[in-house]
């Protein structure tokens, strides 16, 4: 129980900060301005003020970015990754023999490598690729996903990593149904497993496609296809060792590229943190995007000091609540996502999933530092208005900035990290999908299969053709649904995953390891509650597109543009463009609705964590207590032996 304290202490403390809500509009006195870092730990030296003038920049320099990959380049290093993995597929393959080997690589892992191959499993795509963008478009709010996703292994270190080696087998399944009715609860943690593994996947998928796109031209169905055809050779012929070593390759490679290019903007700076956050906030460009893109402000307002408004909380996240339900699902989720807690069976003893736990939040933790200084390296020097204009969600914000730096020292450098950034984020995404069907192939072979409809007699080789035949099936899945959703907005579904498993696999995975009274009942009904509410909230809250507040967006511009004119002032080029924008945006999405047929949310919050994880947790203890089951009690004591010593699953450790 001192753990789970633990755990929430660590969710509550991410988003208390946010009690300061959104800073109101109030003229800076000149002499006290200062350039904010994110986080103060140390006094800095006060840059120059920031005069009025150069907070309201009367003409923003612009200039024209374009990204385009040169294949001359591109595809070489495509290939030559690809070809790596492939190899590693080949020789994984000899050693995959029995369904231990296929799912777990036979407990043969060490600690170190599991480190490694968590890392990789957890830098998707979407942090690489999103929170650099988030960073680059909203400031410091961005900067929040990277704290959340680095503390959420603490919870995990301190709660699950260890109990969940001892007590599991394979899968989620194999960890709730040590005391409770096996069948019906593994059916139901199968289901919650392929929910967020499939969310996690199609986000994933698209991801994929889009930027395959993008990048080299490839038709997005030709590019979801090809990555859907490598995602199922890795895990179809190599099982769990491909996919480690795959991650632990392309974590690598990640890590490499991200420090490079941290590097660069680094020196644009001169490598003085003081200097690059002062030219954060009197970017002139940034400035312009704060006040017009971000805030709506059609006028400057008098004295407001945009720049420094960037590095401050409240742009992309204006709810303070929303802070702290974002840090909950972050800092909760991860302890509950199914491929994750498939590789703390990888590893031969507790003792080498604390250590893989450890080496992970190293790797984690200063990556993610490296995503924030390329996120506001990308504002400053590609600017936030090139990023919109290349892709509005500005995911292509860090290839845009490796482009961009690498060609300040020579074109061909330019191209060759591009190129070399492409061929990471592509391997990014193969690396994590792999792990995503590997997780619910084994849900469902595992679960389902072996131990539902085959009743657990089932021999190995049995047991190893399901499961690539699951695998196979995933996969096609997985491709159908990339397809499918080309043209969805799929960015939600991502913090939609982080929100189910926090919401329904977490409470019933820390009650099932250290509450004596759970049972059957209970991990139903949190499963169920959890998920089906995390969903609920997330489908009416304001992730979903409503187009009616488009439109009123978009008429709050026009008539301030306009009030303008009234006054006798001359509208500027831009500002005559933003107004036949804002005028077009109103005619095409008056009368629209979301896609439940809603005008407005019903939930104010983007992501449903501060609500959904307590109904978990409470729909799991009313259930348990409603129907209470002396089978699960006395068998309480073996399961607390065996998640702290190991004993029937390894050898015991010292603690």
């Amino acid at each position: 129980m001192k753990r789970l304290i633990a755990a929430f202490s660590l969710a509550l403390s991410l988003g208390t900060f946010a009690w300061a809500s959104e800073p109101v509009k109030v003229p800076a006195a000149p002499q006290e301005q200062a350039v904010a870092a994110p986080v103060q730990a140390a006094a800095p030296t006060p840059a120059a003020p920031v005069t009025e003038k150069a907070a309201v920049p009367a003409a923003p320099s612009e200039k024209k970015h374009e990204l385009k990959a040169n294949p001359m380049v591109t595809i070489p290093i495509f290939l030559a990754i690809i070809g790596a993995t492939m190899m590693v597929v080949v020789w994984s393959a000899k050693q995959t023999k029995s369904a231990a080997d296929f799912y777990t690589a036979g407990g043969g892992i060490t600690g170190t490598q599991n480190g490694w191959a968590i890392a990789g499993d957890y830098m998707s795509a979407a942090s690489f690729l999103g929170i650099s963008g988030i960073i680059s478009l909203y400031g410091y709010d961005g900067f929040m996903y990277s704290v959340g996703w680095l503390v959420a292994y603490i919870t995990v270190l301190l709660i699950v990593a260890e109990p969940c080696r001892n007590a599991g087998k394979f899968t989620l399944g194999d960890i709730l149904s040590f005391r409770t009715e096996p069948k019906s609860v593994r059916a139901a943690a199968a289901i919650s497993t392929v929910a967020v593994s499939t969310f996690y996947l199609t986000a994933q998928m698209v991801g994929a496609g889009k930027l395959m796109q993008l990048l080299l031209g490839i038709p997005y169905k030709t590019a979801v296809i090809g990555v859907g055809i490598l995602m199922v050779g890795y895990v179809v012929f190599g099982g769990m060792t491909a996919t480690t070593w795959v991650q632990i390759i392309k974590a690598g490679l990640l890590m490499s590229g991200a420090a490079l290019l941290s590097v660069l903007v680094g020196l644009k700076s001169g490598m003085s943190p003081f200097q690059f956050f002062n030219d954060i906030a009197t970017s002139p460009n940034i400035i312009e995007h704060v006040q017009k893109v971000v805030l709506k402000d059609p006028v400057a307002v008098a004295g407001f000091d945009y720049g420094q408004r960037f590095l401050e909380p409240g742009l992309f996240l204006k709810n303070p609540l929303d802070q702290i339900s974002l840090g909950m699902a972050l800092v909760l989720g991860t302890a509950g996502m199914p491929h994750i807690l498939m590789r703390f069976f990888t590893v031969p003893t507790a003792q080498a999933a604390r250590k893989s736990v450890i080496i992970a939040m190293f790797i984690i933790g200063s990556f993610y530092i490296l995503t924030t200084l390329l996120g506001f390296g990308a504002a400053i020097h590609v600017t936030p208005q090139s990023i919109m204009n290349v892709d509005k969600g500005g995911n292509m914000a860090a290839m845009m900035l490796a482009q961009q730096l690498g060609g300040d020292i020579h074109p061909f450098l330019g191209d060759l990290l591009l190129a070399f950034l492409c061929a990471v984020a592509f391997a990014t995404i193969l690396a994590v999908v792999s792990g995503l069907v590997l997780a619910a192939s084994a849900a469902i072979a595992h679960d389902i299969y072996v131990n539902v409809i085959k009743g657990g007699h089932a021999d190995q080789h049995e047991q190893v053709k399901a499961a690539r035949i699951t695998s196979f099936v995933v996969g096609a899945c997985g491709i159908a649904i990339g397809i499918a959703a080309e043209k969805q907005n799929v960015a939600h579904l991502v913090a939609l995953a982080f929100a189910v498993a926090a919401s329904g696999n977490l409470p019933v995975v820390v009650l099932s390891l250290f509450w004596k009274k759970f049972n059957t009942a209970g991990v139903i009904a949190g499963l169920v509650t959890g998920t089906v509410v995390s969903i609920a909230l997330v489908m009416v809250s304001p992730n979903m597109t409503y187009p009616k507040k488009v439109a009123e967006d978009a008429q709050k511009v026009v008539v301030k543009l306009e009030e303008k004119q009234a006054g006798g002032a001359v509208l500027t080029e831009k500002e005559m463009k933003d107004l036949g924008k804002a005028k077009a945006d109103y005619e095409k999405n008056k009368d629209g609705k979301s896609f439940l047929g809603l005008d407005k949310p019903l939930f104010a919050l983007k992501n449903p964590g501060v609500v959904s994880i307590p109904l978990g947790f409470i729909a799991a203890v009313i259930a348990a207590l409603a129907f209470p089951s002396r089978r699960s009690e006395e068998m309480f004591d073996e399961l607390y032996v065996r998640q702290n010593t190991g004993i029937g699953i390894a050898k015991a450790v010292d603690h």
